[in-house]
């Protein structure tokens, strides 16, 4: 069993009941669907999925309950290519699923969810957790794996500590932005995090308030106007610091955006470790996060490397 990887998700781990409709119901009516499916989710689990398909070694560490729902969970990861040696079964809790509904003719979705407890700390989750995290290249966390990561890397040496990076497209309890290699919000969530309105100079303002704050960089997203990358000197010494905005990929079908936030965070953490430059990356980011929006789900329609890469066909 590896005892190290290039990146470590920590977070949550779900199991979704979708399903693809003309138009949602009203107060007990019922509507057949186009499609419906039993898929995994979660931020941080559909990031490592992302990582695990373009070929960076990767696992996850989360909570399960002790369950049936939990094992199908760990399942799913296990097929993509994710170590799943860190994951804590816990018989106190249920497995975090929930119920989504996606509509055609808005593009929209409706989720019904169960409540997700705070994640213990990595030492509650086991020592593989902790082997698992103090060795990675990176540790990537979405907004319940924040606390339980910070708590450990704060007892390690800045200069040895894996890199972090954090989703922070949900609100992140107690962040500490001095910690982030990477800190990745969206442009409305940025803004708010630094006291500034979610207007372009708005924006800017909180970026570069985030990089005085000791973020190494920042990436915000912007959903249809795409996505931007601020970063010091310190992301990679012996360069300059910098800014690039890419815009959002054109040109494909639309299904379903669930899960493609958590592609993204996944795809960018995969360029970067691939050694590719801000432009690259971004743009890299915004095509896989895209491509995934082929499909109902946040993974099924997730490319590899090699579709990355091939020039395709515009959506009629």
């Amino acid at each position: 069993m590896p005892t190290t990887f290039q990146v470590v998700c920590v977070g949550v781990v779900t199991i979704d009941a979708l399903a693809l409709v003309d138009r949602y119901p009203t107060a007990d009516e019922r509507v057949v669907g186009d499609q419906v499916s039993i898929v995994g989710g979660g931020p941080a689990a559909n990031a490592a999925v992302v990582l695990a398909r373009q070929g960076i070694p990767v696992a996850f560490v989360g909570r399960v309950g002790a369950d049936l729902e939990g094992e199908q969970a760990v399942r799913l990861l296990q097929l993509e290519g994710v170590d799943v040696s860190g994951v804590m079964r816990d018989p106190g809790v249920p497995t975090q699923a929930s119920c989504v509904v996606v509509s055609k003719e808005t593009k929209t979705r409706a989720i019904s969810t169960l409540a997700v407890p705070p994640l213990p700390s990595l030492a509650e989750m086991g020592s593989r957790s902790l082997e698992l995290v103090a060795a990675a290249g990176w540790v990537h966390t979405d907004h319940l794996g924040f606390g339980p990561a910070a708590e450990l890397l704060r007892t390690m040496s800045p200069s040895t500590r894996p890199r972090l990076a954090v989703d922070a497209g949900n609100p992140v309890e107690a962040l500490d932005i001095s910690l982030l290699d990477l800190y990745v919000p969206t442009a409305e969530s940025l803004a708010a995090q630094c006291g500034q309105l979610p207007t372009t100079e708005g924006v800017e303002k909180a970026a570069v308030l985030a990089l005085a704050e000791g973020a190494r960089a920042v990436v915000a997203t912007s959903g249809s106007e795409g996505s931007t990358a601020w970063w010091s000197v310190a992301f990679a010494p012996g360069s300059e610091p910098g800014r690039v905005h890419v815009p959002a990929s054109t040109g494909i079908e639309i299904i379903s955006t669930l899960g493609a936030g958590d592609v993204f965070h996944g795809a960018l953490l995969s360029a970067i470790c691939r050694g590719l430059d801000w432009p690259q990356a971004l743009q890299q980011a915004n095509d896989t996060a895209a491509l995934s929006c082929r499909a109902l789900d946040g993974r099924s329609a997730v490319p590899t490397l090699a579709e990355l890469i091939t020039p395709r066909q515009p959506a009629a």
